[in-house]
């Protein structure tokens, strides 16, 4: 595992800096964790579900390795940014059945994911998709980090020390902000996201 650290690492950096076989590189090296975290997204989604996880991988691999802007740290950032555009694949297309569809069948997820509270704590439906990423962009709003927490743990499956290295900060500090936007987010998507 640290070897593969620190060849994403490496190589992430060579194809910064121009290198045209990093990419060839990477690819076998990071497939089988995209895939856990595709795989990961696609369970929590409906049964029937049009996109596979193998299409959401390449899709996120493909705009991963686009990413111009990014200042590629190591292989958490790489697998957060990773988890993050997964998220915003699987929201576009849910955004897209649901204007297909007027609203049914969106994608559903279990709040107890996000919490460890006990069951249902009065939740009349679990929120689908697209509601869990507008409660997201709205604790983005209020606190950035702990919006990545969610996106680096929830979806992209990393451990608290990985979102730790990713962020730049310290692993108590993670867990702290991934209680409070657990706590956060079911007390949103239990009142369905009005402001308040």
């Amino acid at each position: 595992m640290a070897e593969d650290n620190k060849d994403v690492t490496q190589i992430l950096v060579r194809h910064q800096k121009g290198d045209g076989k990093a990419l060839g590189e990477l690819f076998p090296i990071v497939y089988d964790e995209l895939r856990r975290i595709a795989a990961g997204y696609m369970k929590r989604e409906s049964d029937g579900h049009t996109l596979q996880a193998t299409a959401l991988v390449n899709e996120a691999y493909f705009r991963l390795v686009d990413q111009r802007a990014v200042q590629w740290q190591n292989r958490a950032h790489f697998f957060g940014v990773a988890a993050q555009i997964m998220r915003r694949i699987l929201c576009d297309h849910a955004r897209a059945r649901r204007a297909d569809k007027r609203g049914s069948g969106a994608a559903k997820l279990s709040l107890e994911d996000l919490s460890d509270m006990g069951k249902d704590e009065g939740i009349a439906q679990d929120p689908d998709l697209v509601e869990l990423d507008d409660a997201l962009k709205r604790l983005h709003d209020i606190n950035p980090r702990q919006a990545q927490v969610v996106e680096m743990r929830f979806f992209g499956g990393l451990s608290v020390e990985e979102a730790a290295e990713a962020l730049g900060a310290s692993p108590a500090t993670v867990k702290r902000d991934w209680t409070f936007a657990k706590a956060w987010l079911l007390k949103e998507l239990t009142r369905g996201g009005e402001p308040g």
